[in-house]
């Protein structure tokens, strides 16, 4: 079974991916990763010289290659899930879990990782709160679409316990 991983950036998508897989001995794919190798420069490096809708288009080609992999973890981009039909689509080709966190939380995560992310360049911690409040009053109409949908105020080890157990009952392992 291939388990997917949404949510905004900064929600522990690849940490909780990386343990998950771990814990039921399953591959894991970041799906940023994967386009990065595929297209041979960083997601940052797209977006400053092919742009955003060229990325999009990417990484929805990227996604749906993710059926040739018969079980494992995908861990997916913020965005992904919010374009094209992307979120239908990974709910037609596998479980998904939306990993939610509010915007305090992924502003404190996101802050020193600004630099590397290219649609947070300019901000201050102040207009990062209120950039990503914006972002996630768009998204979370997609994000919500999720099969189960996990609330941040756990810590990552509680909720790597509670996906394991969720994901067991569900594929039976």
């Amino acid at each position: 079974m291939r388990i997917f991983l949404v949510g905004f950036m900064g929600s522990g998508k690849t940490y909780t991916g990386k343990g998950l897989a771990q814990l039921l001995d399953l591959s894991f794919i970041d799906l940023d990763d994967y386009i990065e190798e595929k297209e041979g420069m960083t997601i940052k490096s797209v977006f400053n010289n092919k742009g955003e809708a060229y990325f999009r288009e990417l990484e929805r080609n990227c996604l749906h290659e993710m059926t040739q992999f018969e079980a494992g973890i995908i861990s997916c981009g913020g965005g992904t899930p919010c374009f094209f039909d992307n979120m239908k689509w990974i709910n037609q080709n596998g479980f998904s879990i939306y990993l939610k966190a509010a915007p305090i939380l992924l502003t404190q995560r996101l802050l020193p990782e600004m630099d590397h992310r290219p649609v947070l360049k300019g901000h201050n911690e102040k207009s990062l709160e209120n950039f990503i409040t914006q972002k996630l009053q768009e998204r979370t109409v997609f994000y919500e679409m999720a099969s189960v949908i996990i609330e941040q105020d756990q810590l990552q080890e509680d909720i790597l316990v509670h996906l394991q157990n969720h994901i067991k009952n569900i594929i039976g392992h």
